[in-house]
């Protein structure tokens, strides 16, 4: 594996029972950039993306085959340590999903389950984690209070805190902003060019300009397909694919 690349994903298939939802899928995901998966709903983003810290295990039925490898190890062979891989490479979902306790709580759950139990430790965790957030300011005066009681934005930011508080590698993000308005939007997409250069970030999205906005590479899927893959600028400006450039414009999807 080249140095330069994070995770290298070579002939991914996957079967939910008979249907095929991803089709021999390979692709080189950079250290330290933000890679953006794009396509119409239903073509495979989500799956794909899951793929990368092993969470279609948690689905019935599910056949994999391929390989996932990050940091020259692949991820699916059968020494890997499941619940240490997703501690490594985190994922924050669509819809922000906040425990149900404090704000400083959620934010010191995954060290504390990972064996920190030192106050003065955790709580440097916790300061560092919503500082890196850009959170500490709007909630540094309560952290004891409930975390629903934030808004969506602020939800979406605490789950980022709470799974950079492990310090993972790599972070995946999948469609984080769907659920939110334009101005929280902005922040999280602020965010994500802060945090790639600490992580490697992995996002999908719906929104093109999106995409655009926040990525330095970008995929383009097409049916569980990845059709086109190469630097944002190169794929929006100039696709090589009809495909690419029929979604791109809007004449489908």
């Amino acid at each position: 594996m080249d140095k330069e690349n994070k995770i290298e994903v070579r002939n991914l298939n996957l079967w939910y029972g008979d249907k095929q939802a991803l089709k021999n899928n390979s692709i080189k995901i950079r250290k330290n950039h933000v890679t953006a998966i794009i396509g119409p709903s239903g073509c495979g983003k989500s799956t794909f993306i899951r793929c990368l810290n092993r969470m279609n295990d948690l689905v019935e039925g599910v056949k994999i085959t391929g390989e996932v490898s990050i940091n020259n190890k692949n991820i699916y062979d059968k020494d890997v340590d499941v619940v240490s891989l997703r501690r490594r490479v985190g994922m924050v979902f669509q819809k922000p999903n906040p425990f149900p306790m404090t704000i400083f709580d959620n934010v010191a759950y995954g060290p504390r389950i990972h064996g920190i139990k030192d106050k003065k430790k955790l709580q440097e965790i916790v300061e560092k984690s919503l500082k890196d957030t850009t959170l500490w300011n709007e909630v540094s005066d309560r952290l004891d209070k409930s975390a629903l009681d934030l808004s969506g934005g602020q939800m979406q930011r605490l789950c980022i805190a709470r799974t950079i508080a492990v310090k993972p590698d790599v972070l995946l993000f999948d469609e984080p902003c769907s659920a939110l308005d334009p101005v929280a939007t902005g922040k999280i997409e602020d965010l994500i060019q802060e945090l790639k250069k600490e992580y490697t970030i992995v996002i999908v999205t719906h929104n093109m300009q999106q995409a655009a906005r926040v990525s330095d590479y970008t995929g383009y899927f097409l049916l569980g397909e990845l059709i086109e893959f190469g630097k944002t600028k190169q794929l929006f400006e100039n696709p090589k694919e009809k495909s690419t450039e029929d979604y791109i414009t809007g004449r489908f999807g």
